[in-house]
């Protein structure tokens, strides 16, 4: 399993969820944060604005459909054709447990699922 943390502008947020949505990965996690990139913010006059709001987006999946997640996220978070500076980001990274709090379920990264005693 992976987690892909996903980066993106406020306004690219719904287009992302959507497409997520319809091509079967609808369990995302949202969250608004603020940041910078390699840009260091933005200048205007002679303010520079560093806390760029953003909405970072958690899902985990399994390893056979990193591609396929992340070029949906990418076509749907993208700004035009070739994209521009504060699209955004995507991180990838591996879990090795997860654990379903309501069941008690825990499965891990192989396929295994066990009953966690409490």
């Amino acid at each position: 399993m992976i987690m892909i943390r996903s980066i993106v502008r406020p306004e690219k947020v719904d287009s992302v969820l959507a497409a997520l949505m319809e091509a079967g990965f609808p369990a995302v996690t949202k969250m608004s944060v603020v940041g910078r990139g390699k840009q260091r913010g933005i200048k205007i006059g002679e303010i520079t604005y560093d806390e760029i709001p953003k909405e970072l987006l958690l899902t985990v999946i399994n390893d056979s459909d990193k591609d396929f997640v992340i070029r949906t996220v990418i076509r749907a978070a993208r700004t035009g054709d070739k994209g521009a500076y504060g699209d955004g980001k995507i991180f990838v990274s591996p879990v090795e447990e997860v654990y379903t709090i309501s069941s008690g379920i825990k499965e891990v990264a192989t396929g295994a699922i066990e009953e966690v005693k409490i």
